[in-house]
């Protein structure tokens, strides 16, 4: 448990947060045939993967989730068998992440304090990533998790021709989670909604409005399925995590004895 968790919690004061948990996209880049949500890394689907991070926290009391109107009850079905049981709804999303999030966060409980969007295909964060960013959000706000970019950035006319070369410096990759005060996102979206302004993640609605958003630095390993390739990746992942936890676990013993 992290210091402003633990500084929260003994001052009497313990936050009820939902997690809206987005699994509505059709992931046609990812496969004509399965939902990218249903395939399987490491054992596990990736719904199962993100639904487990969230009931094993601490920090989430509620897990709403957004998914394709026709996969509802394919989607309970999963959830119930994974043993996953702080989920309150399950709902049809929009036709876009905009509008899906949107969605969940009105299907949340409406006394909630906090709530954390995330995507499903983000199947490899970790407690620590999470309890980080709603650290951040405890205290600021608005804090989303993000990985420092370390490549050169260039911007195109629309094809392949290259107009500007954006200075890497300063420039991140947004991930989610993404944890906002409840009061701070209902305003943030309601106002993008009225004013017609559409975003790729939830950060620009609240910067659209003027409320700063802080970054976690989650590392590249926070990946988001996007290509069945990414599943080896991502099995790549969870493999060198095994043999990190086991490493570090023999060095314990070893420095016990």
């Amino acid at each position: 448990m992290g210091i402003w968790s633990s500084l929260i919690r003994s001052a009497g004061k313990p936050k009820f947060n939902s997690a809206v948990l987005l699994a509505a996209g059709s992931g046609k880049r990812f496969s004509d045939d399965t939902a990218k949500q249903f395939a399987v890394v490491g054992g596990e689907s990736i719904l199962v993967r993100s639904a487990k991070l969230f009931q094993s926290s601490e920090d989430v009391q509620e897990i709403v989730v957004v998914t394709r109107e026709t996969d509802i009850p394919g989607v309970r079905n999963i959830l119930n068998k994974a043993g996953i049981t702080k989920v309150t709804r399950i709902v049809a999303g929009g036709d876009t992440r905009q509008e899906s999030a949107k969605i969940g966060f009105d299907a949340v409980n409406p006394e909630a304090d906090y709530v954390a969007i995330h995507d499903a295909a983000r199947c490899l964060c970790t407690p620590d990533m999470l309890e980080a960013v709603f650290e951040s959000a405890f205290v600021n706000g608005a804090a989303a998790a993000a990985c420092r970019n370390p490549d050169t950035l260039k911007r195109t006319n629309g094809t392949d021709l290259v107009t500007e070369t954006i200075e890497r410096e300063n420039t991140w990759r947004v991930q989610t989670p993404q944890i906002f005060k409840a009061d701070i996102y209902r305003a943030a979206s309601y106002t993008c909604a009225k004013e017609h302004f559409s975003a790729t993640d939830d950060c620009a609605l609240c910067e659209h409005v003027g409320f700063p958003v802080h970054l976690v630095d989650c590392g590249p390993m926070n990946l988001k399925i996007t290509y069945p390739e990414d599943t080896v990746i991502a099995e790549g992942i969870l493999a060198y995590r095994e043999r990190a936890a086991a490493e570090g676990a023999k060095s314990g013993k070893e420095s016990a004895t």
